[in-house]
């Protein structure tokens, strides 16, 4: 149900079926959508970022669209191992262990952190979120629900036979004899895809995290908690659930079965059987350097972007620029590139800062404005098809001799799905001078304004002596820009 003057249906592309599919909401006028969200025993990467840029461009989408929106990300603090196979350390109790501190206080710094980096993305808020270590008593009775007929213990847990669910794998592809390549023999299991949805604390050991159950004391299994959570809050079956490109291949799979399980066990050719409509996922960021694997201990957040003088919507650019199913390669040239982009658009923005917003119904009508409008709500609605929104904004932004408050209200409709902030950003809010800087940013706007008045004396060596000056404490002044700005981080 498009809103305003146009009617082009939402499309968007189902990991399920691997087509596009028009959009269909369970409930008529609602969307209901789940995303897997980090697991907090660490800083995230600017990759494990990519996948919330997606999936707010997504939310964002379907309230442009007119729908009622629900959107839940998860917290992953329990259950999550060291890889994804069922034997192995928790990611939280070895980080805790490693840094000797309580494994609530880990959670507790890293989700603030991620939260952090969520703010400064301009990612939305959702409607809630869900943190595991509250659902532990629901995951305990989904697994009783399903533990007589689709699972078996082992001395190590409680383990989910996929044999007892149709299509198993069909979301992966990956089907094989050896079933799929990331999970440990273990053995006893009757299969080797077979996976723990309860994991018993060893013999002699005690974690940090553990609690009673009919499988013994331990804890849940990673899977288990994204089926009790999203089937909680949005019930089952919801409308879309994302995640990373990474996650249909072993976690999203093992979801499904258990929903199936605690649904029904009748085959995927039914999408609502998987326990969502739509499956969605955003591709990898590629970074050639090998800086995006958390286990170097020194990879790419988004804080060493910042500490590098370059503002954070920069790279939510960079995203903006592909689409969520392409690989996107991430270097320093082209989050340059990103950057000097927003900034030609915010140049463009700061002139309707002065001017109320129109009215929208309006704006869209204009001669000027309703073929953009149409092109803009036509690439958005083909599967967030954000590389040709982009550039339909920037046709807005330089639109001539139309009313200012019409333009403010395109501008701020369209940005609503893009998320860049166009109408709140100022050129100041770019200046970041880099952490390596050894110098404040008030003395930047000093020394430029004594280099100002030296130049309009002609005192030019007064002026080389100030621009050579900043440029050995890292800023570099951008004479001759046709941007207009002073200066910028230097390399």
């Amino acid at each position: 149900m498009p809103r305003g003057m146009t009617d082009t249906p939402l499309t968007l592309f189902n990991s399920l079926t691997r087509k596009p599919e028009p959009f269909e909401p369970v409930h008529p006028g609602e969307a209901r959508v789940y995303s897997c969200g980090p697991t907090v025993y660490n800083y995230p990467h600017i990759g494990n970022m990519r996948a919330y840029v997606f999936a707010d461009v997504l939310g964002r989408t379907l309230s442009f669209k007119g729908y009622k929106l629900t959107h839940v990300i998860n917290i992953t603090d329990v259950g999550h191992l060291t890889d994804d196979a069922d034997e192995g350390e928790d990611k939280m109790e070895k980080m805790a262990a490693q840094q000797a501190q309580s494994i609530w206080d880990i959670a507790e710094h890293y989700k603030q952190a991620y939260w952090a980096d969520v703010r400064a993305l301009n990612i939305r808020q959702p409607a809630q979120w869900t943190v595991a270590t509250d659902y532990v008593p629901q995951m305990i009775d989904f697994a009783k629900g399903i533990a007589d007929r689709h699972c078996y213990e082992l001395d190590s847990g409680l383990y989910f036979d996929v044999s007892t669910v149709a299509d198993y794998g069909r979301l992966a592809r990956a089907q094989t004899d050896e079933g799929e390549g990331r999970i440990e023999a273990v053995e006893g299991k009757r299969n080797a895809a077979d996976f723990a949805i309860w994991r018993k604390t060893p013999p002699g050991e005690k974690r940090q995290m553990e609690w009673d159950s009919p499988w013994g004391r331990g804890a849940p299994g990673w899977h288990l908690e994204c089926s009790v959570m999203s089937g909680e809050v949005l019930g089952f079956p919801f409308d879309i659930h994302t995640g990373g490109i990474d996650h249909r291949e072993i976690h999203h799979p093992n979801e499904i079965a258990q929903n199936q399980a605690r649904c029904c066990t009748n085959g995927l050719d039914v999408a609502e059987n998987s326990g969502a409509r739509v499956w969605m996922h955003n591709n990898f960021l590629v970074e050639r350097s090998g800086k995006m694997s958390k286990s170097s201990g020194d990879f790419l957040r988004l804080q060493l972007l910042i500490d590098k003088g370059f503002h954070p919507l920069a790279y939510r650019m960079m995203c903006l620029q592909a689409h969520y199913r392409s690989e996107l390669e991430f270097s320093w040239d082209g989050l340059q590139a990103a950057l000097t982009r927003l900034k030609r658009m915010v140049m463009q923005a700061e002139a309707l800062a002065v001017v109320e917003t129109g009215d929208l119904t309006a704006a869209r009508s204009h001669p000027k404005f309703a073929p953009l409008v149409e092109k803009f709500d036509a690439a958005i609605s083909d599967d967030l098809n954000t590389p040709v929104a982009l550039t339909v904004l920037e046709d807005v932004l330089a639109t001539k001799k139309v009313d200012g408050g019409l333009k403010r209200a395109i501008v701020a409709d369209m940005d609503s799905v893009l998320g860049l902030g166009l109408l709140d950003l100022k050129r100041a809010d770019f200046r970041i001078p880099p952490k390596s800087a050894a110098i404040s940013e008030s003395a930047i706007e000093e020394a430029l304004e004594r280099r100002k008045l030296a130049r309009a004396e002609k005192d030019f060596a007064t002026s080389d002596a100030i621009r050579d000056e900043l440029a050995a404490k890292g800023v570099e002044v951008m004479d001759g820009d046709p941007l207009g700005w002073e200066w910028k981080p230097g390399d």
